[in-house]
């Protein structure tokens, strides 16, 4: 099967409720489509320096910021296919580049375990990234149940929506169960317009008249700064008081 690798796009967020979610999935219903997969579970495993790095960069909003993760869009096995994304983002357009393959080809590829026969431009970029990150590892495992739909004039016009975002920092394996901490706040649920260009104009005038604006959130900058980094205090505090 052929899988896009390379995309550039705008993604914008919105933290919006349960009835705003219904309101905007009855308007969406003449000019969108469900994905073909339907309702599913995405799984991800994070990679991040030893001193988080990456993720600390990107909560202070810089112009360009990167990230790297292993996605899986069902419970893996170890031939089923994942991808290994490099995302960044520069002055609001998003650039994403992943190379799907075998889920244990993958993991041990990511931990310096095995190298790649065939090299692609991708593969090389992301062998780039990891060297210059030196101590990067896995981190978080994150999951969450996505709607996904897309334009019927434009297939590259996307909205999903994500709820039941969880987050661990163990059993990070694509092949494991889904389960954590919830990182979203109750009854709310992520939406995402993805778009090459602007907005439809009917979405526009929708998002204007519910007074549905436009947020700043990050999965794995929630995690972090609501989680991880809390728990880095507590074993700082611990450590000089021991």
């Amino acid at each position: 099967m052929a899988y896009k690798t390379v995309f550039m796009r705008y993604e914008l967020k919105y933290l919006i409720d349960h009835e705003q979610k219904e309101k905007i999935m009855k308007v969406m219903e003449p000019y969108m489509k469900p994905d073909k997969y339907g309702r599913t579970i995405i799984r991800n495993i994070y990679y991040d320096t030893d001193s988080y790095r990456l993720v600390r960069h990107s909560i202070e909003s810089p112009p360009y910021k990167e990230k790297l993760r292993v996605r899986s869009y069902a419970k893996a096995e170890p031939g089923s296919t994942v991808f290994v994304e490099l995302k960044k983002k520069y002055k609001s357009v998003v650039y994403k580049r992943r190379l799907p393959m075998p889920e244990t080809q993958a993991m041990k590829w990511l931990a310096g375990d095995v190298k790649l026969k065939e090299k692609t431009q991708i593969a090389k970029e992301i062998e780039y990234f990891m060297n210059y990150y030196r101590t990067i590892h896995p981190v978080l495992f994150l999951s969450y149940e996505r709607e996904a739909f897309y334009g019927r004039e434009d297939e590259n016009f996307r909205v999903t929506f994500d709820e039941n975002i969880l987050c661990r920092q163990e059993v990070l394996s694509l092949q494991a169960d889904v389960w954590g901490i919830p990182i979203l706040p109750a009854g709310k649920v992520l939406m995402e317009l993805k778009c090459a260009g602007g907005i439809p104009l009917w979405m526009v005038r929708f998002l204007s008249k519910e007074r549905i604006f436009k947020t700043s959130f990050s999965k794995y900058g929630t995690a972090y700064k609501n989680i991880i980094y809390p728990q880095l205090q507590q074993s700082k505090e611990a450590r000089i008081y021991a």
